[in-house]
């Protein structure tokens, strides 16, 4: 047996529930002083009975992630004045635009070798393709995030980027 540190048996808060939604079993929480709760977004998309945090199927969570980024390429299309998006899959040998999510090639740590675009599921089928960033003269790229990219896929197995969309 493992004998916790001093530090994490002295914590303070263990298993206080801070806000929850829907009923509550047990001793009811109330706040202090005049904390109100407001819904934002639409109704008929708002919880409407309890919730458990985490308790989501993957299916469900990848239907919504998904959803989220065709919502957010529809944002940037609207933006950036872009007439529509390809296939970041296909080989391309004049420039296209394509829409989907920056992510690293496995070991965590993002880097200018180790960029992928994941594509949209709409256009690209989640297909993803590793990025040539050379031709940027800046960039600032995180994991999970919605770009749009212009640039050529000539074998169809990198994407070298000539322009980068964001919001």
């Amino acid at each position: 047996s493992v004998t916790p540190s001093q530090k994490y048996s002295s914590r303070g808060g263990r298993g206080e529930v801070v806000a929850s939604f829907g009923t509550v079993q047990g001793p009811a929480w109330s706040g202090h002083g005049s904390c109100t709760v407001r819904l934002f977004g639409h109704p008929e998309r708002s919880l409407t009975k309890p919730y458990k945090f985490m308790f989501q199927k993957a299916l469900d969570v990848r239907e919504a992630l998904a959803e989220r980024v065709e919502e957010l390429g529809e944002v940037l299309r609207r933006h950036h004045g872009l007439e529509g998006f390809t296939s970041a899959a296909l080989p391309a040998q004049e420039p296209v635009t394509v829409l989907g999510q920056i992510s690293c090639d496995g070991n965590g740590k993002l880097n200018a070798k180790s960029v992928l675009l994941v594509g949209d599921r709409e256009h690209s089928a989640g297909a993803q393709v590793p990025l040539d960033l050379s031709e940027l003269p800046e960039y600032s790229l995180f994991p999970g995030q919605v770009v749009a990219l212009e640039g050529t896929n000539s074998t169809g197995r990198s994407m070298v980027v000539s322009k980068l969309y964001e919001v």
